[in-house]
């Protein structure tokens, strides 16, 4: 095992933690990983020579997330009718360009590399403000630890007992053990920080561990789905940032998909009680 993912890892979880616990550190955190993270999606598809528009890409991708944090809202969930103004500057940019070859291409890359670093990361920052003070940080909290201990699960039982590749057209790397070890571990977590969540009466063991084996379970799809996308760009790692892991779309692809569905099941549930 590299003895830079563990330092690289510890880093993550130092700035994890600090990032839960104080808001103002929380959207700078989640700012900085936007920015980065549209960054290398950006980098990784101009290697396959796509007409993309990058720092536009990454100047509304950073508006979602500040946007949401500030609470600024023309009308409820406005962020989709922002993307769409999104899609209509990008598309005036296009008019500009000498050379429309593969404009659609281009247009449709870009919005599809802000939906997916920035508007699904932005689903922590809804998160975080489901409850006041340290009651939305415990959410947070709660669908991140579970998230990552999934990843950090899959790996080491991946590395320790892995046998059938899971998808080795997607990532050679990948094994059916490690990811349901990596699923297992999200549901003992869940159960063990049980205490994270409002009390309810729905949320009994059982049922917080279906939650985590659920949300460990998209963190894996998420963590799929971006090898999906280094594969198509023929890259290793979407970055070299962190030494031992890779990229800051490494570190985060498992988020993009668990933090939406544990922002929008939450949100149907508080408003339920």
């Amino acid at each position: 095992m590299n003895p830079m993912r563990f330092v690289s890892g510890a880093f993550a979880v130092l700035v994890a933690i600090l990032a839960v616990l104080n808001e103002w550190f929380f959207i700078a955190t989640v700012c900085g990983i936007t920015i980065g993270g549209l960054y290398e999606f950006f980098y990784m598809i101009k290697k396959k020579d796509i007409p993309i528009y990058s720092y536009t890409g990454i100047f509304i991708g950073l508006l979602i997330p500040l946007s949401i944090f500030f609470r600024f809202e023309l009308t409820r969930n406005w962020e989709l009718l922002f993307i769409v103004c999104a899609f209509l500057l990008i598309l005036m940019l296009q008019f500009n360009r000498q050379d429309n070859r593969h404009a659609i291409l281009g247009l449709s890359t870009t919005l599809f590399g802000v939906l997916y670093v920035s508007w699904f990361f932005s689903f922590l920052v809804k998160t975080r403000l489901l409850l006041p003070g340290m009651e939305g940080a415990k959410l947070a909290g709660f669908i991140i630890l579970i998230t990552k201990a999934g990843d950090i699960g899959a790996l080491f039982i991946g590395t320790w007992i892995g046998r059938h590749p899971l998808l080795p057209k997607v990532s050679p790397n990948k094994s059916i053990e490690g990811t349901l070890g990596g699923i297992l571990v999200s549901t003992l977590v869940a159960i063990l920080c049980r205490s994270w969540l409002p009390s309810f009466p729905q949320f009994t063991p059982y049922f917080v561990g279906l939650m985590g084996a659920f949300f460990g379970g998209l963190g894996q799809l998420g963590d799929l789905s971006e090898s999906l996308i280094k594969r198509d760009c023929n890259v290793k790692d979407s970055g070299s940032l962190m030494p031992g892991i890779g990229g800051i779309l490494d570190a985060v692809d498992s988020l993009l998909f668990s933090a939406p569905a544990f922002y929008l099941y939450m949100s149907s549930t508080l408003n339920v009680q």
